[in-house]
């Protein structure tokens, strides 16, 4: 049986998902709103995160990993506009 802890990342990976699919086809035919390879990167490094949590230091190493990889894509995103 699984313990309440891992039904709730089950529940946080699905919907987050569940989010990136539904980002993907509504800016599907938006060419100038496309997920970059690095946010792609990101997130799936906060996937890991959560998906790993349950050794503290791998988890949040990857989450942080995540995060960061997604802050160096948004300010290349400004820099180009």
């Amino acid at each position: 049986m699984m313990e309440l802890s891992q039904i709730y990342i089950l529940i946080l990976i699905i919907t987050l998902l569940a989010i990136a699919l539904v980002v993907f086809f509504v800016q599907k035919n938006k060419k100038k709103n496309r997920i970059t390879t690095l946010t792609a990167f990101a997130f799936a490094f906060v996937i890991a995160g959560i998906t790993f949590g349950d050794n503290r230091l791998i988890g949040y190493s990857l989450m942080g990993i995540g995060i960061l990889l997604a802050v160096i894509d948004m300010i290349k995103s400004l820099r180009k506009k």
